[in-house]
């Protein structure tokens, strides 16, 4: 079998989750999650594209019901025995064969929490699992009681975050030396991505985020390439990633010479991170760390330019994001805790004058200072 944790930290993470079902009066759960999934049972795949539902009951029973095309992937990389299937057939009814998935448990009339939230359950297929379940148990919205189990990594997790930490810096060397002007973008995005799976890593929950020149400005992949000039800005974002665990990073690199104003928006984001880091310890709250990055960047004259979060949660991730629950932003008032994986990021983006400037890392929360991912050093890289 391809898991890549014991069965005894399976066990550990079962016991978990009743004590979490159990402290809302949940009989079960309908997990439609990938990430909750995957941390429960270890299953991957991201056959979750289509109907998938893993049923968790209160006394720690499980099945799963997917497609056939699933099956083997489920013996192959989960602990979960009871696996059924829905049939493809025109007029299909994965809800409805839900239903009679549960009936056969026994969870007639029983409460059960339900991922709703999820990239799993589009609205089609949400509104079909309501009718099917009407008159027959009550649902209730439980999207948060498997985010926040995943929230605080345990030892082995955290393994996987410090070598995906690894992969993201030999993801930046890598895109170092291929940065310079005439460099085609492509060439940088390739170089990134051959680092991560020549060292062991996988494949990211979102595409890598690169652009040049007035593209630097922009927080989001899109298609198309360019060369750089020969003064230019390249704004890239990336994670190494092992075993889907995601360790993000975010750099400004400029070719030729830096302008006044990256050099400014440099010295608001090294302070800002910094401030940040002074937040990173447990019993602040995730609103506090963004409290703190606001502070910097207004004081820096940089308010106008800065982003309305600054950060988030890190974890196993699927796609479409590799984002995860929290977020670092206005009064976002989740404690921080130990064991917990953050991606800061310090991102600076004018459009008036065309400037864009950018510095974030992950980060494991210990009992006081934060353990920063990634052993390179912060400052600007010009090449």
């Amino acid at each position: 079998m391809a898991l890549h944790f014991s069965r005894e930290e399976f066990a550990q993470r079962m016991e978990k989750a009743k004590a979490a079902m159990a402290a809302r009066g949940l009989d079960g759960m309908l997990l439609f999650q990938q990430e909750s999934m995957y941390w429960l049972t270890g299953y991957d795949t991201f056959g979750f594209c289509f109907f998938q539902c893993l049923y968790v009951g209160a006394d720690g029973r499980m099945a799963l019901l997917t497609r056939s095309a699933d099956l083997r992937q489920a013996q192959h990389t989960s602990i979960v025995d009871d696996i059924r299937i829905w049939t493809d057939a025109a007029g299909a009814q994965p809800a409805a064969q839900l239903k009679d998935m549960l009936e056969s448990l026994g969870c007639h009339s029983h409460t059960l929490g339900i991922e709703n939230k999820s990239y799993g359950l589009t609205h089609f297929n949400g509104k079909a699992v309501d009718h099917a379940m009407e008159g027959f148990c009550r649902l209730i919205e439980a999207t948060d009681l498997f985010d926040r189990l995943r929230l605080v990594k345990s030892p082995a997790e955290l393994k996987y975050v410090r070598k995906a930490g690894e992969l993201g810096d030999a993801a930046l060397k890598a895109a170092i030396r291929k940065t310079k002007a005439g460099a085609d973008e492509g060439d940088i995005l390739a170089a990134q991505q051959a680092a991560i799976f020549a060292g062991g890593g996988d494949y990211p929950a979102n595409e890598f985020i690169i652009g040049s020149g007035r593209d630097a400005l922009l927080c989001r992949y899109k298609a198309g390439r360019r060369k750089l000039g020969k003064r230019d800005q390249l704004t890239l974002e990336w994670a190494g990633v092992y075993r889907h665990y995601h360790a993000a990073f975010m750099r400004t690199l400029i070719i030729g010479k830096p302008t006044k104003h990256h050099e400014r928006m440099d010295t608001a984001c090294q302070a800002a991170l910094a401030a940040v880091e002074d937040k990173l310890q447990p019993g602040n709250t995730a609103g506090d760390v963004f409290a703190a990055h606001a502070r910097v960047m207004d004081e820096h004259g940089m308010g106008a330019h800065k982003l309305n979060a600054c950060g988030y949660s890190l974890g196993a991730k699927f796609t479409p994001s590799w984002m995860d629950f929290p977020m670092f932003y206005a009064n976002n008032d989740v404690v921080l805790g130990p064991g917990m994986v953050f991606f800061a990021h310090m991102v600076l983006m004018d459009s008036d004058s065309g400037n864009a400037y950018c510095l974030g890392r992950t980060y494991i929360l210990g009992a006081k200072k934060p353990e920063s991912v990634s052993k390179l050093s912060l400052e600007m890289v010009v090449r």
